[in-house]
């Protein structure tokens, strides 16, 4: 009797161990972006919000370097149980543009959540003579290669819709990578870029500023923040793009903890006051995803932006 009272008192503080629950420290959101930026501010109001839920401090580390590669790297060799990686479309091609990266974006990563899509508009110089989309085409086929769209670099979300758009439109037009989106707009509207197709979250500023136009939006229906402005699909079926803010975790992230950030970032998401703050960055919220959808959907993206990138003749460097 008194060795059974003996070894129960031994395995409580292992069992208590156990079932202590997650999260035991802050939680740590990795951005492979500089801070500032519309990834940056969108992780910055779901921190916020997520705080209440986990009941822990959730901290923004921004990490940048080689595009996404160093902070995504990170993550996928973070053993704490509390770091996370917001991805973007650019995880999606990771693979597809970087020769020798340090970790497998698929095989090192399991979904957590989906945060949200961010729709991208078709932004040309004030001055350009076509105020329409199919006005633009009819410019670009009768100057092939005189034209160029800017990018925010190779693999970036804008490159990925615009080599989409150029391929389905059958246009040729040159592209120049920059180093992030804000350069490419300020030569879009110095007259040395005929197009940036760029996120919502950043062209809707810019159109209030008067100095681009705005020809077209990537979703496949119209922004209701652009009413009169056509979705590219209403004149190339089947075009779509976008960008997206993700949760992913190492794979080695346990099963419970997991479960319980997907909870606590669906709860943020369906409440009203960061629901709308997102949403007023262009973002289109997803209130109720799961890890498994997560994992689809980033698959999918793979698949569809490889075969883009492949197509326009981007290999891995």
């Amino acid at each position: 009797m008194l060795r059974r009272s003996l070894l129960a008192t031994l395995a409580i503080p292992a069992v208590a161990k156990a079932q202590t629950p997650w999260p035991t420290n802050a939680v740590r959101l990795v951005v492979p972006y500089a801070a500032g930026g519309p990834t940056d501010v969108a992780v910055r109001i779901l921190a916020e919000a997520l705080a209440a839920p986990l009941a822990a401090r959730v901290v923004v580390e921004n990490r940048t370097g080689a595009g996404t590669v160093v902070g995504t790297d990170a993550v996928a060799k973070a053993r704490d149980g509390h770091s996370f990686l917001v991805a973007t479309v650019a995880h999606a091609v990771n693979r597809a543009v970087v020769a020798q990266l340090p970790f497998d974006p698929v095989a090192d990563f399991r979904g957590v959540a989906l945060v949200g899509t961010v729709p991208q508009i078709l932004l040309v110089q004030r001055d350009l003579p076509v105020n329409d989309l199919a006005g633009l085409l009819t410019l670009l086929r009768a100057e092939p290669g005189k034209h160029a769209y800017g990018s925010a670099g190779i693999g970036s979300a804008q490159h990925l819709a615009a080599e989409l758009f150029r391929t389905s439109a059958q246009v040729q037009i040159e592209h120049i990578p920059y180093r992030g989106a804000a350069p490419a707009v300020t030569d879009l509207v110095a007259g040395r870029l005929t197009l940036v197709i760029d996120s919502a979250a950043t062209a809707l500023a810019q159109l209030r500023t008067g100095q681009v136009k705005a020809l077209a939006v990537t979703s496949p229906a119209r922004l209701p923040a652009l009413p009169n402005v056509p979705a590219m699909a209403e004149l190339l079926p089947g075009y779509e793009a976008y960008t997206w803010n993700a949760v992913l975790a190492p794979a080695v992230m346990p099963d419970a903890a997991v479960a319980r950030m997907n909870a606590a970032v669906n709860q943020t998401l369906r409440e009203g006051r960061t629901a709308a703050r997102l949403t007023e960055l262009g973002i289109s919220v997803t209130p109720d995803s799961t890890p498994p959808q997560v994992d689809r959907f980033v698959a999918g993206e793979m698949a569809k932006w490889s075969a883009v990138l492949a197509n326009a003749g981007i290999r891995p460097e």
